[in-house]
């Protein structure tokens, strides 16, 4: 099912419990009050189905997004850009804590708050040709959508600060080198393979996904000891609620196990 909202230019496709996410502001996807507006109705969509995997994609050639609305920016006064970027912080912060797994699909630039929309997301896959980066610095500002805190903590300090303080574009072969992509992909496939994983994703147990995601994330806030003593709760949940008991029948039954 295919879902668009007059006036927003962003396209929802549900398929299941898959939510996608389309980017159609042309020419470059800015994030301006349009786009959030659509970010939070994909997201109320997601939140309003049992969605699994959420994807982030771009109807736009070219572009995932190239950041924050730079003329919207020039229009407004201090108290009202400030609200802008509460706003835009929001939607990307609601994202990252969506229980459903979520990917972005990088199609060419990703820049500024383009780019922390995709860190905001569980992985990110981008086609060769891609370009990613945090340019604010040019601007006279820094990343405001996360960008300074996600960056370092998915390539280390020293290639944040380098690709931040010198408004460094980052090509796809880098990013997925010093591990700011998950997965590379030729040119022009980043939507079709971002649909592949989902479907593929769509198949596991969603507490199970979770789970995942929740002690992993855990592993960066935590000592080791805690870390594992949170795996081993996560471990115990899984069987309480019976999505394990059901993968280890299922495996033993020789059939595809049947998760929520």
């Amino acid at each position: 099912m295919t879902l668009s909202h007059n006036g927003t230019p962003v396209t929802l496709r549900i398929a299941d419990t898959v939510v996608e996410i389309i980017l159609t502001r042309p020419p470059a996807n800015a994030l301006g009050p349009a786009i959030i507006d659509g970010l939070n109705r994909g997201l109320d969509a997601a939140d309003a189905s049992p969605a699994k995997v959420i994807v982030v994609s771009s109807a736009v050639p070219g572009f995932f997004a190239a950041g924050a609305d730079i003329k919207h920016m020039s229009s407004v006064d201090a108290e009202s850009f400030t609200a802008y970027g509460d706003r835009l912080r929001a939607a990307v912060e609601r994202l990252a804590a969506h229980p459903a797994v979520s990917i972005a699909a990088i199609d060419g630039l990703a820049l500024g708050g383009g780019l922390e929309l995709a860190m905001a997301c569980t992985m990110r896959i981008a086609a060769a040709g891609s370009r990613l980066g945090l340019p604010e610095v040019n601007l006279g500002l820094i990343p405001g959508a996360g960008g300074t805190q996600r960056l370092p903590r998915l390539v280390g300090r020293g290639r944040a600060l380098d690709i931040m303080l010198n408004a460094r574009h980052v090509d796809a072969e880098e990013a997925h080198a010093i591990g700011l992509v998950d997965r590379l992909v030729p040119a022009g496939t980043a939507a079709t393979a971002a649909r592949e994983l989902a479907e593929t994703l769509n198949r596991s147990s969603a507490p199970a996904l979770r789970a995942v995601v929740r002690t992993v994330d855990a592993a960066y806030d935590q000592p080791l000891a805690d870390g594992l003593n949170f795996e081993r709760a996560q471990i115990q949940g899984l069987f309480e609620d019976g999505e394990a008991v059901e993968g280890i029948h299922a495996f033993l039954g020789k059939r595809a196990p049947e998760f929520a």
